[in-house]
């Protein structure tokens, strides 16, 4: 049985805070073929800076919930399940934890054909009941798309059969990216992640204090916001670094930020498959960055970046020391990082893989409904 086009799909995220998982679903959003599918969002929360950027191309519905454990929860998913008949949506992609443990058992209530959950992080920051509402909410998909094969291994260590389990890596814009970079000696140093214990800032502010008596010219760029910002601006100060530590915020024109940097560096010790890594490299910034998670799969150690392991300081301020003693190793790096994003991470790619997951599934649904 062929499907009748556009498809009716429906997209379920927790909220439009900018965000690595954020970024990748209002692009998907935006860059599903209409023509094929008609697209429609889901969210817990009708807010953030991104939520009109999803507007522009979709209806957007809230579900509004204050916990898994009110009995309120229970009727908003009862709720949602009517909302997915009444639209006669064919399939339904949960983007985060949050909308896997509601939407997925809601979406099977409902009926819906397709049910498609996602693994985009390694959850370092979940509780042990967190990841096993997770793992019960797994049962009630067709397919778990992870963002990389870290994500993937994660998913078999939790249960989940490798069947099920399709990996979509991230992708990214490349018309930001455009201009060739400058080069010159390397000078400012540029890390772009949310605030948060796994992100590991505290590393590189520690490696910045070893290389102030050998490295005095350089500066550091911390973009993002999070909870440990004041922790962190005291750790820069008690390290006698804040005069070159410069803590910007939350940064929303991440292209032109990149453009002022040399290098980037990304010390988390937890990563699925990081947007802000792949951002610097099609920028053609040298990157040193941890031998962690899906980090492993973006960069290819001594020919798109350095790889140092976890928690290490001094190995960070040695990689950077590497390239600031070596501009034309940084230069070739960046370059090689620069056409690799180009070549195996662009949006339309990842795009391509979901509207084909999306119609593979719908098919083999089809057949066995009508075997049945």
């Amino acid at each position: 049985m062929k499907p009748t086009f556009p498809i009716p799909v429906a997209i379920f995220i927790t909220s439009f805070h900018p965000g690595g998982t954020e970024r990748q679903m209002t692009e998907l959003v935006r860059r599903l073929d209409r023509r094929r599918f008609q697209v429609k969002v889901a969210c817990f929360h009708r807010d953030g800076a991104w939520l009109s950027r999803v507007e522009e191309t979709a209806e957007v519905t809230a579900f509004p919930i204050r916990g898994f454990g009110r009995p309120a929860t229970i009727a908003q998913a009862v709720v949602f399940a009517r909302w997915c008949r009444r639209h006669h949506i064919q399939a339904v992609q949960t983007c985060d934890l949050y909308a896997n443990v509601f939407a997925l058992p809601a979406a099977a209530l409902a009926g819906v054909p397709v049910r498609i959950g996602s693994r985009r992080e390694l959850n370092p920051d979940k509780t042990a009941s967190q990841i096993a509402l997770q793992r019960h909410a797994y049962r009630f998909a067709h397919a778990i798309v992870a963002n990389s094969s870290a994500a993937r291994a994660q998913l078999e260590r939790e249960g989940v059969p490798p069947g099920r389990i399709q990996v979509i890596a991230n992708g990214v814009s490349l018309e930001p990216f455009t201009r060739v970079p400058t080069r010159r000696p390397l000078a400012t140093i540029l890390t772009v992640a949310n605030l948060r214990r796994e992100k590991a800032h505290e590393t590189l502010l520690r490696a910045a204090a070893l290389l102030a008596p050998t490295g005095p010219a350089l500066r550091f760029l911390i973009a993002g916001d999070g909870p440990r910002a004041a922790e962190l601006r005291a750790l820069a100060l008690t390290l006698g670094v804040a005069d070159r530590v410069e803590f910007l915020g939350h940064v929303d024109d991440v292209p032109s930020l990149l453009s002022r940097a040399d290098a980037f560096v990304l010390p988390s010790r937890s990563e699925a498959f990081p947007n802000a890594a792949i951002e610097a490299m099609a920028a053609g910034l040298p990157i040193v960055a941890c031998a962690v998670g899906g980090l492993l799969d973006l960069i290819d150690h001594g020919r798109t970046g350095l790889l140092v392991p976890v928690d290490d300081a001094g190995a960070i301020a040695s990689a950077i020391g590497q390239l600031a003693a070596d501009p034309s190793h940084a230069a070739r790096l960046g370059d090689t990082a620069r056409n690799d994003v180009r070549r195996r991470f662009s949006f339309d790619r990842m795009v391509h893989a979901f509207e084909t997951l999306y119609l593979t599934r719908l098919g083999q649904t089809a057949v066995e409904t009508c075997a049945a």
